[in-house]
């Protein structure tokens, strides 16, 4: 029983920044895992970050380390994803995802994850 809702997308040029935000409500601490996802039109949803809350570990997509952090506010029950350095590429709808299992092997795969959130655009132009 968690429900989540993400904000913060926009326009923004090549080599700028975001943060997106994830809030949490409902039993906040029942899930074991908040993801970000993207997906660009034609594309399927791909992972791009994930934050265990059993072991405080954190993951990311190839494609976007040493640009794109993720980090949480216990007392917000918010989960952000710092996105830096932002390319034309990146441009999708970005959505927090909940699992209310933990497994560090499934961080990327879609389907494991239990409560999604509705999605916030991103576009970064060149």
């Amino acid at each position: 029983q968690v429900q989540l809702v993400e904000s913060g997308g926009g326009l923004v040029q090549a080599g700028g920044s975001l943060r997106l935000s994830c809030a949490a409500s409902g039993f906040t601490l029942n899930y074991y895992a908040i993801a970000w996802f993207r997906q660009a039109p034609g594309k399927e949803r791909e992972a791009v970050s994930c934050f265990s809350t059993s072991d405080g570990m954190t993951y990311y997509a190839d494609s976007v380390k040493g640009r794109f952090a993720i980090s949480r506010d216990n007392d917000k029950h918010t989960v952000y994803l710092q996105m830096n350095s932002l390319k034309p590429e990146d441009t999708a709808v970005y959505y927090c995802a909940a699992a209310l299992t933990w497994s560090s092997s499934a961080w990327s795969s879609a389907p494991w994850y239990d409560y999604w959130g509705q999605g916030t655009q991103v576009t970064v132009s060149s």
